[in-house]
């Protein structure tokens, strides 16, 4: 793979990292529920809370995302690292599964407001989404390790 392709997703990452960031700073203002709260306020109120710190497994994939791509630049990808880095991606998913499934049941069944139809809606879709993301890597993690093992046997037989 060219360092071009590589560079070119390394700063996709960073966009979307930085988007994210500006996203989790901005949207806590606009959104309804602290209509009348001061700053400080708004971003003391426990579901906001809840959303940046559901927000660290994100973070934490993509962070995994890029360190794999320089693993492929270091021409490593197919060494334990870049299996670990899978793994460390795949369980970062399921962590982000987890919390939006957990916010979703708060919303459904204790949130007394609206309809809770739309939220809902959104947090199935972002968990079908983060679910790919887990599967892919999963199968990308298992595919790897089986080239590791082959590489390592080819190495001590040589």
């Amino acid at each position: 793979m060219k360092k071009g392709s590589t560079l070119f997703l390394k700063v996709v990452i960073i966009f979307i990292a930085i988007g994210a960031l500006i996203w989790l700073l901005w949207f806590p203002q606009t959104e309804g529920r602290a209509a009348h709260l001061d700053l400080l306020g708004i971003y003391t109120d426990p579901f906001i809370i809840y959303g940046y710190i559901a927000s660290i497994p994100f973070f934490v994939g993509l962070y995994q995302a890029f360190k794999l791509l320089h693993l492929i630049d270091a021409n490593k990808a197919f060494s334990q690292g870049a299996v670990n880095t899978l793994k460390n991606m795949k369980l970062a998913s399921l962590i982000l599964i987890g919390f939006i499934a957990l916010a979703e049941f708060y919303i459904r069944f204790f949130a007394h407001g609206d309809d809770p139809a739309g939220p809902t809606a959104l947090g199935i879709i972002a968990v079908f989404a983060v679910a790919i993301i887990a599967t892919a890597a999963a199968v990308f993690q298992k595919l790897l390790q089986n080239v590791v093992d082959i590489k390592s046997e080819n190495d001590l037989t040589v």
